[in-house]
């Protein structure tokens, strides 16, 4: 029977195993009928601090002349100082969106004065805010106030969710600003509007004490909806997109979720090589939509593409995926480079990210594409079911860590090497996945810090080599148990710096490969973190090598489940 992408989604869906770990805390207690939670109580959300306007020997300056703003207007061009170093204030989409925002903020006598951003200065008030930034990194602990927030976090940071004490993700509400977006957005340099209460939607149990919301005003909505696990939604005026107050990742609910995603990833590979198949098969099939879905899948499985999904023209940026490509996004090549049937791939992928690849298919993808690549590619996107197509990137990820662990792991490096294999190992899923970044801005000087380190530890090295030698010809001579303890001594002082010459120079190998790879965003979303916990415990590597605290409270499901012998 052919398993189209819904059908594959629901073959390898997992029922929840009640049975397993019946103790712990990811197993305690189910719901039917898409129940997630009997009893919610949380205090609601921390709204962003109002507008305290700027000091009156700070100014704004038109046309060469101070101007004092309204509060309205000030708070808005605040924003933009803020952002005058930025390259995103020199970009005409992001000046325009800026400039048309802010004048709806301006009183009419403003308005008639200000016509003109170019003749806007707002040197003086960022100039302002740099001197507040570094105020702020010179104080100490108490004047950063540390007990207020921590007073705060214990408050709001916290919801009370079937007996247990969850922690919440963000109960800090987004503070007003100007959006960015990712690569050449549209709507960069709009305003962020203030999240007020009464833009608020508060979900919680009827049974429990309901959020309060600031004196003098109310919530849109107070709901008891047990089906979804959001604390508090609104809804933003940029995109109309809602946004959430979540459990933190650490809360059972969520690694409950987190494991089930990977559980599904691991059924996969039960059934790939028949899916395999399956799609070969029908390369060769009569109907063209079957065609156009076996050829989607085999890039999705062989490229780990996302799938894509269409857009309102104009309102994001133009990025697509496997199913929205357009005739200009990819090239066929009958031969390159001494192979042939080569496929080149060039688009904004997620978050405006450059995809570029050009790879060899198998005969019967490229004869398919040449006939949908003049007709059809730009339709699949209705074929296609983006979730299947997560399963699998999520299982070529888990699956790409687990083979090169097995390939690059020597159980007879150090633990700095045995890293250097889990971080290339990481870094070629990264790769799969193009999961890329621009390389920091302090790369070089970084770079060039490690460098110093490293040489000095060489010159340290060559001391202490010279110091050990001295150190036995003196034995050597003299023949006693003092002598003899110092050669040992100094044999000590040589392997110490051997090894910690060597942990630098692994760390510089691992930074300068790393420099434009991002590995947290499959380390975090994409890499059955057992395969991680099982690695560390084969080979000895203490876990908070691999994850931090905050990964480690995400993935606590992990490190309780999986053991040595664990296999994605």
């Amino acid at each position: 029977i052919y398993l189209s992408i819904v059908h594959i989604f629901q073959v390898i869906s997992i029922k929840t195993v009640s049975c397993f770990l019946v103790n712990c805390r990811w197993e305690e207690e189910r719901y039917t009928d898409g129940v997630k939670w009997k009893f919610l109580e949380h205090k609601g959300p921390v709204f962003a601090p109002p507008y305290d306007p700027l000091p009156s020997n700070v100014k704004f300056y038109y046309d060469g002349k101070p101007m004092k703003l309204s509060p309205e207007a000030e708070e808005v061009a605040t924003f933009f100082a803020k952002m005058l170093d930025h390259e995103y204030t020199t970009k005409d989409i992001f000046r325009k969106n800026f400039f048309k925002d802010w004048r709806k903020e301006m009183t009419s006598e403003e308005k008639a004065i200000i016509t003109d951003l170019k003749k806007c200065n707002f040197s003086d008030m960022s100039e302002y805010f740099k001197a507040q930034s570094e105020a702020r990194k010179a104080m100490t602990k108490e004047d950063k106030q540390v007990k207020e927030n921590e007073r705060i976090l214990q408050e709001y940071g916290f919801c009370i969710m079937d007996n247990h004490r969850e922690r919440i993700a963000n109960f800090r509400i987004e503070p007003p600003g100007l959006f960015r977006g990712r690569g050449d957005h549209p709507k960069m340099g709009m305003l962020k509007r203030r999240i007020r209460p009464q833009d608020i939607i508060i979900n919680c149990s009827k049974d429990s004490k309901h959020p309060e919301p600031p004196p003098g005003t109310k919530w849109k909505e107070v709901r008891h909806d047990n089906k979804v696990t959001w604390l508090v939604s609104w809804t933003e005026n940029i995109q109309g997109s809602i946004k959430y107050i979540m459990l933190n990742p650490s809360s059972r609910i969520k690694g409950e979720k987190d494991w089930q995603k990977y559980e599904t990833a691991r059924r996969l590979k039960k059934c790939v090589d028949r899916i395999r198949n399956q799609y070969r098969e029908d390369w060769k099939s009569k109907e063209m939509r079957i065609r156009q879905r076996a050829v989607a899948l085999y890039f999705i499985d062989k490229l780990a593409l996302r799938a894509g999904n269409e857009k309102e023209e104009g309102e994001t940026a133009d990025t697509v995926g496997c199913c929205s490509v357009r005739v200009e996004h990819i090239k066929l090549y009958p031969e390159s480079d001494g192979q042939e049937y080569v496929v080149e791939f060039d688009f904004l992928g997620k978050d405006s990210i450059r995809y570029y690849n050009k790879v060899p298919v198998e005969k019967r993808v490229f004869k398919n594409l040449q006939h949908l690549h003049h007709k059809y590619l730009c339709t699949m996107t209705e074929l296609m079911d983006g979730l299947t197509a997560k399963v699998f990137r999520t299982y070529n990820a888990s699956i790409t860590l687990q083979q090169q662990l097995k390939q690059l792991t020597n159980s007879e490096d150090n633990v700095p090497a045995k890293i250097l294999s889990y971080n290339r190992a990481n870094r070629a899923v990264a790769i799969l996945c193009n999961h890329q970044r621009a390389p920091p801005k302090t790369f070089e000087k970084s770079m060039q810090n490690l460098q110093t380190k490293i040489d000095a530890k060489r010159d340290q090295l060559s001391d202490a080599k010279r110091e050990l030698k001295s150190a036995k010809a003196d034995a050597k001579m003299r023949k006693d148990e003092k002598s003899k303890k110092a050669v040992e001594s100094k044999k000590k002082a040589v392997q110490r710096i051997e090894e910690q010459l060597m942990k630098l120079e692994v760390q510089a190998t691992d930074r300068e490969e790393n420099k434009q790879i991002a590995l947290g965003t499959s380390k975090l979303n994409y890499l059955d973190p057992r395969i991680s916990v099982a690695w560390c415990k084969k080979f000895g590597i203490p876990i908070e090598k691999i994850y931090n605290k905050t990964q480690r409270e995400k993935f606590a499901w992990a490190i309780d489940m999986a053991d040595e012998d664990f296999e994605f």
